[in-house]
């Protein structure tokens, strides 16, 4: 696994012929990824931003050759005035491949967010499998969080789905776990960290995750 801590430039690589890469952005200052794969390669990305500084992430990859495998994940806590911004591209443009895209953002404070999505199957992309989702959660009247997952198919022989949430901490949840004797900002922080957990399962360093737990958790102080 390549990790690339506070990146902040251009990245244009190709995934081999039957490669596996995964990449994990920690906390990204202004990264643009270029990434091409090309026959039956896997490539899984992580965007992780858990500091204060302001992000803005652009992503595309391109399946040039068939039977690849692409699979994006993120996640953002957000606090004070902090913006986030990512951009994703997924574009099939033959057929085979699978890609699937799970990115979720928690806004505190008057933070902003962003979330743009492209997935594209071309009209030779049949027999593609994509998935795109977008889920977010706000813990004050003043974050704003702005999503656009965008589906385009030129192809009729596909399974495609996307979609987007955004809302606020399940209060029957807190209310459940507060009536048990654990106090509001641990139900909070129990909560966050359920809803965070599909992304950082995804992490094959348990190390890491067990630190990407210990930031979420900070973050909450």
């Amino acid at each position: 696994m390549q990790i690339f801590e506070n990146i902040d430039k251009t990245l244009s690589l190709t995934v081999a012929a039957g490669e596996k890469k995964h990449m994990l952005l920690l906390s990204p200052e202004n990264a643009v990824l270029h990434i091409r794969q090309l026959k039956d390669s896997e490539l899984t990305l992580h965007v992780l931003s858990l500091s204060d500084a302001d992000a803005h992430v652009q992503i595309t990859v391109a399946q040039d050759e068939p039977g690849c495998t692409t699979s994006l994940y993120g996640l953002a806590f957000t606090r004070g005035t902090q913006t986030v911004d990512v951009e994703t591209h997924v574009l099939h443009n033959v057929g085979g491949g699978t890609s699937n895209q799970l990115f979720k953002n928690v806004l505190a404070d008057s933070s902003r967010a962003t979330f743009y999505g492209e997935l594209k199957v071309l009209p030779d992309a049949q027999k593609t499998e994509a998935f795109q989702t977008n889920r977010n959660i706000l813990l004050s009247r003043e974050a704003k969080m702005r999503t656009r997952p965008q589906l385009e198919i030129y192809a009729d022989d596909v399974k495609c789905s996307h979609g987007a949430t955004t809302g606020q901490l399940d209060p029957n949840a807190l209310f459940y776990l507060q009536q048990r004797g654990i106090p509001l900002a641990e139900a909070q922080r129990l909560l966050l960290q359920a809803f965070f957990e599909d992304v950082i399962t995804t992490i094959p360093d348990e190390t890491l995750q067990e630190d990407i737990r210990a930031q979420i958790s900070a973050r909450l102080v």
